[in-house]
């Protein structure tokens, strides 16, 4: 079977994909933040940047500017066939010790200095979106510490222009904060369901703080997984859909084989539940009291109808589970710039688990459900797609084998990367 390179060129007038990458990451430089700060920050920040240690090695090296070298990235994101992106942050935001949301902030100074530093990164995001109109939504950021905060900078954000909205971070073991099904969040929600914002909850910012051993490691990348997972099940049997029916979720780099499965759980502890919730001579009435009142569906009705995945780069195995997910639920990302993202070899990534896939639907979660979520103009996407969008033909081609440098786990023999 001849690999792409060999059938492009002979299908140059083939109709050619848009691919809009739904989970990319991008943030400034670290002293580029200064100026986005007020100024009453900026002896702060000088403070705290003279010491601050980056813990990520991709921040470090001369790919670093990847996040943030705007021509630089919308040359690689081309070369590699994609036209448009949802931003996620990546790099630190002034005031914090590490790129998680929930690291401990025990002062009410703490948490000041973080919303500065939340606020400097999204004020910095809107201009580099800016910098490519129409081909970037960028995500925001807030904390959950204080509801009217974040309600604010929900509205601010979306009068500056970011299109992604919001990222919501998790409430871990051990947060203090309030778990996402309570009410406590509503006017989070409200502001988001009456402006059109997006909620995207991104694995990695829910999960406890389990140690830096060796084992702690490989059980944080067992389940930070299904931390991420929770916020679906609290919003669901929260009532959080049925108080605010103009709301969307979308859960982002979570993969999407595990969602038929937990939809069919869901719906049967739904079920059972609310039959026992009416009957007051059952032991297990007391778990189900209360919980026809919040619910007007069934957990799958309600994922059908207010959620997505960010499916990143959709591993073959899951492809034939695409129809129970939901064709017009499933949103493909590359992962851009972070090492384990499918760039440069994207095309690669689509081949590996779309090749026998009607283009139709092809179309749809690599670019066409995307657009619909994050507000893309698919018709001024389409003129850039025409010069450097793959092809329906070349991706039609069975990916042969992996290629040889390739780091991304779409391509890891654990994946299920079929080979022909």
């Amino acid at each position: 079977m001849p690999d792409a390179a060999a059938v492009t060129g002979a299908t140059a007038d083939a109709p050619r994909y848009t691919v809009i990458s739904a989970d990319c990451h991008a943030g400034a430089d670290l002293l580029d933040y200064r100026s986005y700060l007020p100024a009453r920050h900026h002896e702060e920040f000088d403070a705290w940047a003279a010491t601050y240690v980056n813990p990520h090695e991709d921040l470090l090296g001369d790919t670093a500017d990847r996040n943030w070298n705007s021509a630089r990235r919308l040359a690689e994101q081309e070369a590699d066939g994609i036209v448009a992106e949802v931003v996620f942050p990546n790099t630190i935001p002034p005031f914090f010790p590490s790129a998680s949301l929930m690291a401990p902030a025990p002062t009410g100074t703490d948490f000041a200095l973080r919303w500065a530093g939340l606020r400097a990164h999204n004020r910095w995001l809107a201009d580099f979106c800016a910098e490519a109109p129409g081909r970037r939504a960028g995500v925001a950021q807030i904390l959950l510490n204080d509801v009217e905060e974040a309600v604010r900078e929900v509205r601010r954000t979306k009068e500056a222009g970011l299109t992604g909205g919001i990222m919501l971070p998790g409430t871990p073991p051990g947060s203090g904060l309030p778990e996402l099904h309570s009410p406590y969040y509503d006017p989070l929600w409200a502001v988001c369901a009456e402006l059109g914002v997006p909620v995207n909850h991104h694995a990695g910012s829910a999960s406890p703080p389990l140690g830096d051993e060796p084992a702690a490691r490989a059980v944080f990348m067992v389940e930070t997984t299904w931390f991420s997972h929770r916020a679906l099940w609290h919003l669901i049997f929260g009532g959080v859909f049925t108080r605010h029916p103009g709301l969307t979720l979308v859960l982002t780099e979570q993969g999407s084989g595990w969602i038929p499965g937990v939809l069919d759980m869901l719906d049967y502890y739904h079920g059972r539940l609310v039959a026992t919730g009416a009957r007051a001579d059952t032991a297990e009435a007391r778990f189900g009291a209360g919980l026809a009142a919040s619910l007007d569906r069934t957990p799958t009705e309600i994922w059908h109808a207010h959620c997505y995945v960010g499916a990143s780069f959709m591993r073959p195995h899951e492809v034939p589970l695409r129809h129970r997910i939901g064709l017009d639920k499933i949103m493909w990302g590359s992962d851009y710039p972070h090492d384990e993202g499918t760039h440069p070899y994207s095309r690669h990534g689509l081949r590996a688990a779309y090749a026998d896939v009607p283009p139709t639907e092809v179309a749809a979660m690599v670019g066409g459900n995307a657009a619909r979520v994050y507000g893309f103009d698919p018709t001024a996407l389409a003129r850039i797609a025409a010069r450097c969008g793959p092809t329906t033909t070349e991706i039609a081609v069975p990916l042969t084998a992996p290629p040889p440098d390739a780091t991304s786990p779409a391509f890891a023999p654990g994946a299920s990367v079929r080979i022909w």
